[in-house]
């Protein structure tokens, strides 16, 4: 159901209540806005007004916002930074649409880089815009329009595409172990685990998967924030890292690093372009994810 306009308070009222409550004083507000301090006032005035509530004490031809005039302030501010962005977005691609993406550094540097030249071929005419991004976030508060992210799809708010299942393989340099594939995979507990920070629980799922029973206390070991470091720390015997298969091809075809286990097995999550559901229909987003379903074979290997 659309809402009545006249709960729509102008969006000149809004502006100089949210400058008002990030700058701290009225002159502040006004000069950021263009205005004088009494249309800055007459503003709130208006807006006041209309929602019936007092937002605004005045001593001494100062404003002072009440505590729930600061609590609605900082409510419109992510509507106020929205219809920014997106008026930028409109003026900077107006024809021809971009698309701003947050990726995985590791998954966008493997898998991703080398299949989008042929999206480029394909939609020159749009523009993909990529920024890392290792956490989920809100769509709401971030100036994205999709993200890779890996896990399940279980993203509040969004819709989903699978990419790639993702499998894993333990690794480590030639140097640390004697001989490989290991006669058991209990014995990779006697050796020190790198862990990334991203997955905390990959190593004991891993395990578990393997049928072999642990506790916290057996899964000590550093922890990394990025799989091009962990993979660095792998190369140079710090320890066993438990790797996604595809980005360890060139480091085991070269020997500075040896598998551990002669398959990689399946882990839990998966990678998924997520977006939000109000951003389905966009130009831009659509081209780029029916492109993606075309790629979106788990068992294909990456191609060279």
């Amino acid at each position: 159901m659309q809402t009545p306009r006249r709960f729509l308070p102008s969006i000149s009222a809004l502006r100089a209540l949210e400058a008002l409550d990030r700058l701290g004083s009225a002159s502040a507000a006004a000069e950021e806005l263009c205005l004088t301090q009494g249309a800055v006032s007459r503003q709130l005035q208006a807006l006041e007004k209309q929602l019936g509530i007092t937002l605004a004490k005045r001593d001494r031809k100062k404003l002072h916002l009440t505590p729930e005039a600061e609590i609605y302030a900082g409510e419109i501010r992510q509507a106020l930074d929205q219809i920014t962005r997106s008026s930028l977005r409109v003026q900077s691609a107006p024809l021809a649409g971009s698309l701003n993406l947050a990726i995985l550094p590791a998954f966008g540097m493997r898998w991703l880089m080398p299949r989008l030249p042929e999206f480029s071929r394909l939609h020159p005419e749009v523009t993909i815009n990529m920024t890392t991004r290792l956490q989920p976030f809100s769509f709401g508060s971030e100036p994205f329009d999709a993200a890779i992210h890996f896990g399940g799809a279980d993203w509040p708010g969004t819709r989903a595409l699978l990419l790639k299942h993702e499998q894993l393989i333990p690794v480590c340099s030639p140097d640390l172990v004697p001989a490989a594939p290991l006669k058991s995979c209990k014995e990779i507990l006697k050796l020190p685990l790198l862990h990334i920070q991203t997955r905390p629980k990959a190593w004991g799922d891993w395990f578990k998967a393997q049928g072999i029973a642990v506790s916290p206390q057996d899964l000590g070991g550093t922890m990394y924030d990025q799989f091009s470091t962990i993979i660095q720390a792998a190369q140079h015997g710090l320890g066993v890292a438990l790797m996604p298969d595809y980005l360890v091809e060139q480091d085991l075809a070269t020997k500075r690093l040896i598998a551990l286990q002669p398959q990689a097995s399946e882990a839990k999550g998966a990678y998924y372009l997520v977006w939000p559901e109000n951003r389905s229909r966009d130009p831009a987003l659509s081209k780029f994810r029916q492109w993606l379903e075309g790629q979106a074979q788990p068992e294909d290997s990456l191609p060279r």
